[in-house]
């Protein structure tokens, strides 16, 4: 793997990243080094300002005293100056398990998917998603490195207040684009997606959600009641937040996990 990564001056330096690749499972290797190869390729060429972007904005988040600084990730995002101001930390957030492993949270119900796609494209939102997911990647596999623990990251769903009839269709499918992307990107890095506090009408709400991803996604998709349903500020779940509804929230993905 190193030899066909050496073609790439951009390539990933550190082993995990490989390694990922590495544990793949029912696929030959002929399977693993093409999708390698296509990896690199895209980190290289459509996708190389996108990972620049987000090898440079950890760098700077951890720059003191290896403490986490938030405001460079959202600084150095693309199309910043759009998706900013309708996609906040409020409403999007990664935080830590007690497992080690990443849970990235979203509350779908609360971002105003509407406004937000009069000013930017399906493409620009999509590459925003997996901005998002290479810093998730980066920061798994430098923790992975220092706990010796390969680090997955787990997304939490909220669907409280999604729509079902109206909403913005294109923002659908750019998170559909984006998780299909990042799945052939990012092999062995995804935990269990939840998808939580589904409305009363839940056959149609599935029905919605689930061809958005792929079935790989889809195999580790579970539906629950309860986490982050009386959140309304994902920052109360955050390691400077509110340390009851932090606690209650980390103990509820704990028992889903078990």
């Amino acid at each position: 793997m190193k030899q066909l990564a050496n073609k790439y001056p951009n390539a990933p330096q550190d082993d995990v990243f490989y390694l990922r690749y590495c544990l793949s499972e029912n696929k030959d290797d002929d399977t693993i080094m093409s999708e390698l190869k296509s990896a690199l390729d895209w980190r290289s060429n459509q996708g190389k300002s996108i990972c620049d972007s987000a090898r440079e904005a950890v760098q700077q988040a951890t720059a003191k005293d290896g403490a986490w600084n938030n405001e460079p990730v959202r600084a150095l995002a693309p199309h910043a100056n759009i998706v900013n101001k309708y996609i906040t930390p409020n409403q999007c957030l990664t935080t830590t398990l007690h497992s080690g492993d990443l849970v990235y949270c979203i509350s779908a119900g609360r971002i105003d998917d509407v406004k937000l796609m009069r000013e930017i494209s399906v493409e620009d939102i999509v590459d925003f998603f997996l901005y998002t997911k290479e810093v998730n990647a980066i920061v798994s596999n430098m923790r992975s490195l220092q706990s010796d623990r390969l680090i997955k990251v787990l997304t939490a769903n909220d669907l409280s207040g999604v729509k079902l009839i109206g909403g913005d269709a294109t923002f659908r499918k750019a998170i559909g684009l984006a998780s299909t992307k990042a799945n052939q990107l990012y092999p062995n890095l995804n935990g269990p997606t939840f998808l939580l506090n589904l409305p009363k009408l839940v056959s149609a709400l599935v029905k919605l959600f689930t061809p958005l991803f792929p079935e790989e996604v889809n195999r580790r998709l579970k539906f629950a009641q309860g986490p982050l349903k009386n959140v309304d500020d994902l920052m109360t779940i955050g390691p400077s937040g509110d340390v009851q509804k932090r606690k209650q929230f980390l103990s509820e993905i704990d028992a889903l996990l078990h």
